[in-house]
């Protein structure tokens, strides 16, 4: 007890006091009080400085966040069944995820750089935990979207915070790389195996274990993070810029009521004609409210850098593939060739098995050969992948499908650890938080817009309708994938 409560400690407690005086409301005050309580405890245990830990906890961070991108789409028909929902409602429970993810990235990456990386970082893994509880527990699909919201709310804490946590504990430019690239590799690594271990858990435990499993996940992340990574620098000055917040969340919100209500209601519905224009009158004001702060959420000079911009646009074309596409074809495998989770998970097994290792490979790579050649590469061979996909049928065999999904998942594998290390790259180290914010909510947005575009393809699940729709999918990723890769060529420069 007197350790917690130590001068030092009790220092930093009162700084909660500046709380009242900038942020008034009451629910706002209780927020950040809520971090410092976080901090103060996690200031209680004295960790020994261990980076490979550090690391560890970190990529475990990445692993819980991406895993429940994944682990869900094998849960799908299970969700279907157990809410008696359409395509719609399923699109929401995988979107309400990624939407809040996306919309809260980049203050999550100011609330690091001001409350400290460690006690945002410590926050986020308690808040996940929490609100996996919330999923596992969910009695209807709207709870299940609520609890989904609040995943959302944690990941974006997460995340970027994550990757701050690696740029401290690894100050050596060559050191940091290798650690990104192991990082992404556990994402990456996540993100493959999530219907496979979806598919075992649903099959043996129902569709509530994919979530409960974050909380043994989240224990272990937060003892790691505790015991072996030490405090992080604060900087009080740096702004969260609440207009410019509610301004993205208006956006994203809007956009994704448009892409997935559009399926019963209609492109010319009123409701979706006027939620386009609330999202493109939100995203203008975003861009006007942050060039006129002089310390904004988002300083839009980062977007000078032409490595940075190039490596955020691919983030929304590849995630736009992968999500888009991963959700398509969960369905097609289990509404349309009748496949259990289980087997589901199996079909996906190659594809994972691609991904780890590709990803470890990509660690290595990108010292060697350079960003341009991997991100041109792994755009080339992605687009190939799925193109090679357009011809399959209904009827056709697993086995049809089985060397144009490797090689689009070696595509992407490579793309992942290459799009991080550009982005870190190319900013200051003082902006990484920022720059990893940006990236992660470009590459957000992707998916949620893909998981949209995509599900409203095969919004009619008759096969023939189905089939149509999947196709259609295909063609816009792989279009997309050969646009990502002409950008990278022409104008990435050639840096290692």
């Amino acid at each position: 007890m007197t350790k917690i409560f130590s001068f030092d400690h009790l220092c930093k407690f009162s700084m909660c006091t500046g709380i009242y005086t900038e942020f008034p409301h009451r629910n706002h005050r209780r927020t950040f009080e809520t971090i410092y309580f976080f901090e103060v405890v996690s200031m209680s245990v004295s960790p020994t400085m261990h980076p490979r830990v550090t690391l560890a906890a970190s990529a475990l961070g990445f692993v819980v966040v991406l895993l429940n991108v994944s682990v869900v789409n094998v849960a799908l028909d299970a969700l279907r069944t157990s809410f008696s929902t359409d395509v719609a409602g399923l699109q929401w429970v995988l979107n309400a995820y990624t939407l809040i993810f996306a919309a809260l990235l980049l203050m999550a990456g100011s609330l690091g750089d001001r409350f400290g990386t460690r006690a945002i970082f410590i926050t986020g893994f308690v808040l996940f935990t929490l609100a996996s509880l919330g999923c596992g527990l969910a009695p209807t699909l709207t709870t299940l979207v609520a609890a989904r919201l609040a995943q959302g709310v944690a990941a974006a804490l997460l995340v970027p915070n994550s990757l701050s946590l690696l740029a401290q504990a690894f100050p050596d430019k060559e050191q940091r790389s290798r650690a990104v690239g192991w990082w992404g590799a556990a994402g990456g690594i996540a993100l493959a195996a999530g219907p496979v271990v979806g598919g075992v858990l649903v099959t043996h435990f129902g569709w509530r274990s994919v979530f409960l499993i974050n909380i043994s996940v989240g224990l272990i992340g937060l003892a790691m993070i505790l015991l072996y990574s030490a405090p992080s620098p604060r900087n009080e000055g740096r702004s969260l810029d609440m207009p410019a917040q509610a301004a993205a969340i208006i956006a994203l919100a809007s956009l994704a009521i448009a892409l997935t209500d559009a399926a019963h209601l209609g492109w010319t519905h009123p409701l979706i004609l006027a939620a386009f224009i609330v999202a493109v009158l939100s995203t203008i004001g975003f861009i006007l409210i942050e060039a006129r702060r002089r310390a904004p959420m988002l300083p839009l000079s980062v977007f000078s850098s032409r490595a940075f911009s190039i490596a955020s646009i691919t983030g929304v074309i590849v995630n736009f593939a992968y999500y888009g596409l991963i959700f398509v074809f969960s369905l097609f495998f289990q509404l349309e060739q009748h496949l259990s989770p289980q087997e589901t998970g199996i079909a996906f097994l190659l594809t994972t098995i691609v991904l780890m290792v590709m990803n470890i490979i990509a660690g290595r790579l990108i010292t060697r050969l350079g960003a341009r050649r991997l991100m041109v590469f792994g755009l080339l061979l992605a687009a190939v992948g799925y193109l090679l996909l357009i011809p399959v049928s209904l009827s056709g065999s697993y086995w049809q499908l089985g060397v144009p999904m490797l090689m689009a998942a070696s595509g992407i594998a490579l793309l992942v650890p290459t799009m991080t290390n550009v982005t870190l790259s190319s900013v200051d180290p003082s902006r990484a938080g920022i720059a990893s914010g940006v990236l992660n909510t470009a590459r957000q947005v992707g998916g949620m817009i893909g998981v949209a575009t995509c599900g409203y393809f095969v919004r009619d699940t008759a096969p023939t309708a189905f089939m149509h729709g999947m196709h259609l999918s295909l063609i816009v990723a792989v279009v997309l994938l050969f646009l990502g890769a002409a950008l990278s060529f022409f104008r990435l420069e050639k840096v290692r």
